[in-house]
């Protein structure tokens, strides 16, 4: 299977009706301007320059909401990557919308420019929380949405926060849940940051808004990431890309006032993830281990070992175990197999 290559291409508060609490897109996506058919014909040649590859290549329009800009500038944005797509230099394209932006009309105009996957803005299955947040669409029309979408024969794709004003871990597991119903292919999870020059900040502020510590957002990742991969829906994001503009807030032109940041934010929860699974493993010997070897594929190395090797220091900590990681590539992707080296009995009688 072909790796993905993703042609990104901004167009920050188009379409959107309103701003929501949480955001700022041109600070976001550091667009400033309009973007025009030329802007997205320079992208892709950009683009195809850098990537030689035999790679499955795909135009993403991200930012705003696509399907809210006047048809005229949707058809002209389309035309230009469409163009390509007919000349067999790209794959395919996806846009991302807000779920009360879609109807039938919509997705026809969709399907006549070859747009394969739609990603719906969903954020929260609590309409409260929606409304706290200045969504200003409910869950209903993240429902239907998401059956036109899948109906009309595209890629469902929907994004989701942590970390929302009022919002509780509850309220998120119930979100996984609920849009596991609908049947995405694809799920982007984000948790909050507070960007500057928006309603949070300005709770913030007033002391009105908490935003999660580094360790709750990661702990909240991996809940709905469990929750998804069980039903084997693709999590494809987790954390804002990390640009000039999203960095630490302490860096001079960081557009994040405060929140969970941190530049490797995936690999937390990933690797949090396969920390919990060594650890369940490790429980089920019946005997107390000293010393063990886990071995893995060469595409799970860094996540079995951890951030900064943190599986491998909290395995010692918390356990006073001593691990390894080894690569064995007979091992399928996102599976362990752990082998016990010392046991504590053998330990105790070398002393």
């Amino acid at each position: 299977m072909k790796k993905t290559f993703i042609i990104p291409i901004f167009v920050p508060h188009l379409g959107c009706p309103n701003d929501c609490i949480f955001c700022n897109q041109k600070s976001i996506s550091g667009e400033k301007k309009q973007v025009t058919a030329q802007d997205v014909t320079e992208i892709i040649e950009k683009y195809l320059e850098e990537e030689k590859e035999e790679t499955y290549k795909e135009v993403a329009f991200f930012g705003g909401s696509f399907t809210g800009i006047e048809k005229e500038k949707q058809a002209e944005l389309l035309s230009a990557a469409y163009q390509y797509v007919r000349e067999g230099k790209i794959d395919s394209i996806r846009i991302s919308t807000r779920p009360d932006y879609i109807n039938k009309e919509i997705l026809k105009t969709l399907k006549k420019y070859k747009v394969k996957t739609i990603e719906l803005g969903v954020q929260s299955a609590n309409n409260y929380i929606l409304k706290r947040a200045g969504r200003n669409h409910t869950f209903e029309d993240v429902k239907k949405a998401s059956k036109l979408i899948r109906r009309y024969g595209f890629t469902l794709g929907h994004q989701v926060m942590v970390g929302l004003p009022e919002s509780t871990k509850l309220d998120e597991i119930n979100t996984a849940k609920q849009l596991i119903k609908l049947k995405p292919k694809i799920v982007r999870i984000y948790p909050v940051l507070v960007i500057k020059k928006t309603k949070l900040e300005q709770e913030l502020k007033n002391g009105e808004y908490e935003p999660l510590t580094l360790v709750q957002a990661v702990e909240r990742c991996k809940e709905l990431t469990y929750i998804f991969n069980k039903k084997k829906i693709k999590v494809i994001r987790i954390g804002l890309q990390n640009t000039e503009e999203i960095t630490n807030p302490e860096s001079e032109g960081s557009e994040v006032v405060a929140g969970p940041y941190h530049p490797a934010f995936r690999q937390l929860v990933e690797s949090g993830i396969w920390y919990d699974n060594i650890v369940n493993k490790i429980k089920k010997f019946n005997v107390k281990v000293k010393e063990v070897e886990i071995r893995v594929n060469s595409e799970d190395m860094n996540n079995a070992i951890g951030h900064k090797k943190e599986n491998i220091q909290k395995l010692k900590e918390f356990y006073n175990v001593d691990a390894k990681v080894v690569e064995d590539n007979e091992i399928r992707p996102g599976k362990l197999e752990i082998n016990i080296l010392k046991k504590y009995t053998d330990f105790l009688d070398e002393k």
